[in-house]
């Protein structure tokens, strides 16, 4: 990390590149949920080199490979680095006590404000509440979503529960997690409880975050972080962006990812991770 970032303009062809992990929403994705255009002209390029391109997101690891997989890529890291994939094979899971799921989903229940909560399993994610507005939002994040009558009664692993939040999810967290007072105080004391949108809070085991799933995976590739180039815009990014030297902190990123990273990227709307990858291409 550098005091200021670096402009990414300063930046020369690197050829020694193997690794590029990309956040998706606000990062590698527009607004409007698209990838752009431009980056299925990089990616063979990419592959073509030997560089492995690693989507790593919140998202399901069913969305992610129904975006990227018939594209050749087969590595990712989902539900904020909870699920490790590689070669198409889940590798690693981080599943979250039953306790700390039954809190989450009291809390949940037990406040005023409006809320929607997903349980999320490696493979399915589950949903209780029916208003429409929640499951649209819901599906754009996780493909593979079953609605269920009690989330209690969910048996399978989890690996993380998300918060979606009306209103804000900073505002919502010290209510619900974070005060001192919240109904599931005891979660943030011994989980990761991390803002990852602006109307979504994640909740994961402490030791499970981006960062962590991308160290083991520069291992298991013999990438260092010296090859690695990572992009990110929100805060459940900031590990993750301590793991790469050439890490990019989008324009429109949350002030505390642009404290942590060394370059700064053009905006999401501005295709920001395609002008940067055109740059340490040399293409």
């Amino acid at each position: 990390m550098t005091d200021t970032p670096i402009p990414w303009t300063d930046l020369s062809p690197t050829p020694d590149l193997g690794l590029v992990v990309l956040d998706m929403d606000g990062t590698l994705l527009r607004p409007d949920g698209t990838v752009p255009p431009g980056f299925w002209d990089l990616l063979p390029v990419m592959q073509d080199r030997g560089i492995v391109v690693v989507p790593a997101s919140g998202r399901q690891h069913a969305t992610l490979r129904g975006m990227f997989g018939g594209h050749g890529v087969r590595t990712y890291l989902a539900e904020n680095g909870t699920v490790v994939v590689h070669d198409d094979e889940v590798v690693a899971t981080s599943p979250l006590s039953g306790t700390t799921v039954q809190q989450c989903i009291s809390a949940v229940r037990g406040t005023d404000r409006r809320l929607g909560l997903v349980v999320c399993t490696p493979e399915v994610a589950y949903v209780e509440n029916t208003e429409q507005e929640f499951l649209d939002e819901a599906a754009k994040y996780y493909r593979s979503l079953e609605q269920v009558d009690d989330l209690t009664a969910v048996d399978d692993p989890v690996v993380k529960v998300a918060v979606f939040c009306f209103g804000s999810a900073e505002d919502a967290a010290p209510d619900l997690f974070t005060g001192e007072d919240a109904p599931a105080a005891e979660v943030a004391r011994t989980d990761a409880v991390v803002i990852s949108g602006a109307n979504w809070i994640d909740i994961m085991r402490a030791d499970a975050n981006k960062g962590a799933a991308l160290r083991d995976l520069q291992e298991t590739l013999d990438v260092s972080r010296a090859d690695t180039a990572v992009f990110g815009d929100y805060l459940n990014d900031l590990e993750m962006i301590g793991e790469g030297d050439l890490s990019f902190a989008m324009a429109n990123a949350h002030p505390g990812i642009t404290a942590a990273a060394n370059y700064t990227a053009p905006a999401n709307t501005e295709d920001g991770v395609v002008q940067v990858l055109r740059r340490l291409l040399g293409v």
